[in-house]
């Protein structure tokens, strides 16, 4: 792939590039995409771009709700256009997150925080329907397609413990299919797995096997759409395909799934999974194994590699200082084996406050290499529902991204990482101030944001390119400065890189004895120039204080 130093999206950024001649640029094969090391751009559906506003209201949505409670019009369409753009791309994407995009209940709910519609995606209503506030099954299928034609993968979100509240426009579901008490009071496993997450958020009887009727109101709303006997002859051929009992969860994992079969989508984040018994998990990884089976058997030509199904779990509060095990008190369960590639770490703020960098970047290789090997987990530094990121007021934007983009592990970018998009908005409550709409007109009107974009790109992308960054062996080569390598070797790659990070500006020497050969000529990809390893050392000379090295 070609080294990137003025493309559109750093032009902007890189306004003081050193004044130095851009050389001709050097052509790279593709690293292999690899999802223990994949940076993750997570969005709400909702509040990142609004590429269609004919769609911005559904189902006589217009009550007036809480501050940032509403829908505000982002959807597929919106991210359509920014891949197509090259706005991942120049990130250094290469899997893009969202907030479910199923039916929501067409009712608000006033939760204690204001009245709320369903904008970010938790409150179904029908697992079986694309909502029209965030767009249709064609464009659903457009942005598959055009995602992986930029080789982006698709991740999109999975509920299955719950429903949505139930309003005036939603009524509730059968007592068969869920639960209405007791709400969870989180103090052992069965007070936070056999309860409602909060009132009025109906639980599915996850536990249950028993066999059971469609809900009434789903009946009436396919047969209303003209759809009722083809949705009920495709759950005839499930259920006799898989033997399962006609219980509440095969119903939603025959749903879920019928988007991997129908529109090629490559993993699932999961959400509430410490809410529902471990063994489902491992029931819905073999579904959605199956259903990527048969859609790579039916689409030979769309499969972008050999990588299976991804699942990403959301245990809350699941540390990597668990290892494979989350403690509710009373029991450890384990979440990874026959179930989940990867769970989203909580943890990585608080070491990220609490570590210094060796510290941390040490702590997550060795456990990644040994009690986690074969798995992988997610960081990030904020996202949609915890209201203590790292850096809430945005005062350090620069080290947000070394943090996260450099540590071992997958990454997941929240939207507006990178534009340092403001997490504290006055006149919210609760987790709506996370939620605001994407910042995209700060690239026109601040500078800043502009600098620190072209930070969270250059990252990006050599993250993207380096398997080793995520996924390698750490080694620190010196403390201070500190320079540190990650090195990767599988399935016949074989790759190395040599990072420093607050360095002086102006020539800099670092030692690579250890890594790479006398002689070798390096790229440093941050400021775009070539070095050769002379006496074990290469010298860079920039105005910036990062280093990324690799092999021509």
């Amino acid at each position: 792939m070609k080294h990137f130093l003025c493309i559109l999206g750093l032009s902007i950024l890189m306004m003081n590039c050193q004044e130095k001649k851009v050389e001709t640029l050097t052509v790279k094969p593709e690293a292999p995409f690899v999802w223990e090391a994949a940076n993750v751009y997570f969005l709400l559906t909702d509040r990142f771009n609004n590429g269609d506003p004919s769609n911005d209201v559904n189902f006589g949505r217009n009550n007036i709700t809480g501050f940032l409670r509403g829908f505000e019009g982002g959807d597929l369409r919106g991210v359509i256009q920014k891949i197509e753009e090259g706005y991942f791309t120049d990130l250094g994407i290469n899997a893009i997150w969202m907030t479910p995009i199923v039916e929501q209940i067409h009712g608000s709910n006033n939760e204690g925080t204001g009245t709320t519609y369903a904008f970010h995606g938790y409150w179904t209503k029908d697992w079986s329907a694309l909502d029209p506030n965030f767009g249709t099954k064609e464009d659903l299928h457009e942005l598959v397609k055009v995602a992986h034609e930029h080789g982006i993968r698709i991740l999109l979100d999975a509920v299955i413990n719950h429903t949505g509240p139930v309003t005036n426009m939603d009524p509730v579901w059968p007592d068969t299919w869920v639960r209405t008490n007791p709400q969870c009071s989180y103090k052992d496993y069965g007070t936070t797995v056999e309860c409602t997450l909060v009132a009025n958020l109906p639980d599915i009887r996850t536990e249950s096997n028993d066999n059971v009727e469609l809900p009434p109101q789903l009946v009436e709303k396919w047969k209303a759409e003209g759809r009722y006997e083809e949705e009920v002859a495709e759950l005839d051929a499930f259920f006799e395909r898989t033997g399962h009992p006609r219980a509440p969860r095969f119903y939603i994992m025959k749903w879920l799934t019928d988007y991997i079969t129908e529109f090629g989508i490559d993993g699932y984040r999961v959400d509430t999974v410490k809410h529902t018994e471990p063994y489902v998990w491992q029931e819905f990884k073999k579904e959605c194994d199956y259903a990527f089976a048969q859609w790579r058997m039916n689409h030979p030509e769309k499969v972008l590699d050999d990588n299976e199904f991804y699942l990403i779990g959301e245990v809350y509060n699941y540390g990597i200082s668990g290892g494979k095990y989350f403690d509710f008190g009373d029991q450890k369960v384990n979440y990874f084996d026959h179930a989940f590639n990867s769970l989203i770490n909580f943890e990585a703020k608080w070491n990220a406050k609490q570590m210094d960098y060796e510290s941390m970047f040490k702590k997550y290789s060795d456990s990644l290499n040994s009690v986690l090997k074969g798995y992988s987990i997610l960081n990030y530094m904020s996202s949609h529902d915890d209201a203590q990121p790292f850096d809430p007021k945005r005062e350090k934007p620069f080290e947000t991204a070394n943090r996260l983009l450099l540590c071992p592990g997958a990454s997941q970018v929240y939207y507006g990482d990178e534009l340092a998009r403001p997490l504290v908005i006055e006149g919210t409550m609760g987790d709506a101030t996370l939620r605001s709409f994407m910042n995209w007109e700060d690239l026109q009107s601040n500078p800043k944001a502009a600098t620190i974009l072209a930070h969270w790109q250059k990252l990006g992308q050599f993250r993207r390119n380096h398997p080793a960054v995520g996924a390698g062996t750490h080694q620190m080569l010196s403390k201070e400065p500190y320079v540190f390598a990650r090195t990767y070797s599988k399935d016949g790659l074989n790759d190395e890189v040599v990072v420093g990070i607050y360095l002086n500006k102006g020539p800099k020497e670092l030692n690579v004895s250890n890594i790479f050969a006398e002689g070798e000529t390096l790229y440093d990809f941050y400021s775009n120039q070539e070095v050769t390893v002379v006496s074990g050392k290469v010298t860079v000379d920039s105005n910036f204080d990062t280093v990324l090295l690799e092999r021509l």
